[in-house]
């Protein structure tokens, strides 16, 4: 096969699911955005309904029709962009809970769709989506007339969990929602992790469901394996790849594989990333271009027909770290040439 494969284990997410669960006593929803931050929404969705996820979560409208057809009537699917314009039939059709981020959704909302249900999403200090306190306090008495079936906000420094960001938004969360008697969700996974204080009545994990950081417990998801298209010998004193950027210091044995930064393999990467034959590292050189690789197979017995990027040895975090990003970035970067495979 000349593209590499991708295998996902559909198993290792629910069990990942599971595990984020055990940690609190409150319901563990699911976050799918982003097709299942790049695994396949559908897939990832269905697994884990069958495990016992009723929650699921997603960016946008057109996000949550995809899913309801895959999913079927019965589990929730919650919108985090809201209701924007144009949303409403595919709101309507698909049974969506748009998370309200503004007055201007609310009034959109209730005008289109007025017995539809609908959550409510505040700002406690990201600055990112929800009502800021001022408009809250103007909206709340007339939002809350309407019946929501959620309240959340959304943790900006959770990954760290001793900043004190995290303390004051779940302050001003409590403060925003004092004597309010609907369901409140404040935690994805960093949250989950931080303990009862930050669970509410919903929690919602994404990136630890997929095996990501910050939940370090996690079962590896992918592994990513990349055929070998050729193998030269470079002398001593040759270059490899664009602007000469890497010279061998021996005699080498250079492999180049298939992928590069249109397969999402960022090319910030460069040398500084390493792959594996079986159990041994063998390093990349010279820059990563769109589709191809090159890394130094010199100290290996015997020709690979693959290598591995991401597995056993090697997390999508630490990949992310070599092109100083986050593994969220890799996860739903990984492209469409890969064949990907479902393991269950």
């Amino acid at each position: 096969m000349s593209t590499a494969t991708l295998t996902i284990d559909l198993d290792a997410i629910a069990a990942n699911w599971r595990a984020l669960g055990k940690i609190t006593r409150v319901e563990t929803a699911a976050v799918v955005k982003a097709d299942a931050y790049g695994l396949n929404a559908a897939r990832v969705a269905t697994h884990l309904a069958a495990h016992g996820a009723r929650h699921f979560f997603v960016a946008v409208a057109q996000e949550g029709a995809q899913l309801r057809s895959a999913l079927g009537p019965g589990p929730e699917i919650s919108v985090f962009s809201g209701h924007m314009a144009g949303d409403a039939e595919a709101i309507e059709s698909a049974k969506l809970t748009p998370m309200i981020n503004s007055l201007d959704q609310l009034v959109r909302h209730v005008e289109a769709l007025p017995d539809h249900p609908f959550g409510l999403q505040l700002d406690t200090g990201m600055n990112r989506l929800g009502m800021e306190p001022s408009e809250w306090s103007a909206v709340r008495d007339i939002a809350l007339a309407q019946n929501p079936t959620l309240i959340m906000s959304h943790l900006a420094c959770a990954d760290t969990p001793d900043h004190p960001m995290n303390d004051a938004q779940r302050v001003q969360f409590d403060e925003m929602t004092q004597g309010i008697d609907v369901p409140r969700s404040l935690a994805a996974t960093g949250g989950t992790l931080m303990g009862a204080a930050y669970h509410y009545d919903l929690v919602r994990p994404g990136i630890g469901v997929y095996g990501g950081l910050p939940f370090t417990q996690a079962r590896p998801v992918v592994t990513l394996d990349i055929p070998v298209i050729q193998i030269r010998d470079v002398a001593a004193g040759e270059t490899v790849g664009y602007g000469n950027a890497w010279r061998a210091a021996r005699h080498s044995r250079i492999a180049t594989i298939s992928a590069g930064y249109a397969d999402g393999l960022i090319r910030a990467m460069g040398a500084r990333a390493v792959l594996y034959a079986g159990d041994v590292a063998v390093p990349v050189v010279g820059r990563v271009s769109m589709d191809l690789i090159t890394v130094d197979v010199t100290d290996l017995p015997a020709s690979p027909d693959s290598l591995r990027l991401i597995g056993q040895h090697q997390t999508v975090d630490a990949v992310a770290a070599y092109a100083g990003t986050i593994g969220y970035e890799i996860l739903t970067s990984l492209g469409s040439r890969y064949a990907r495979k479902w393991s269950a």
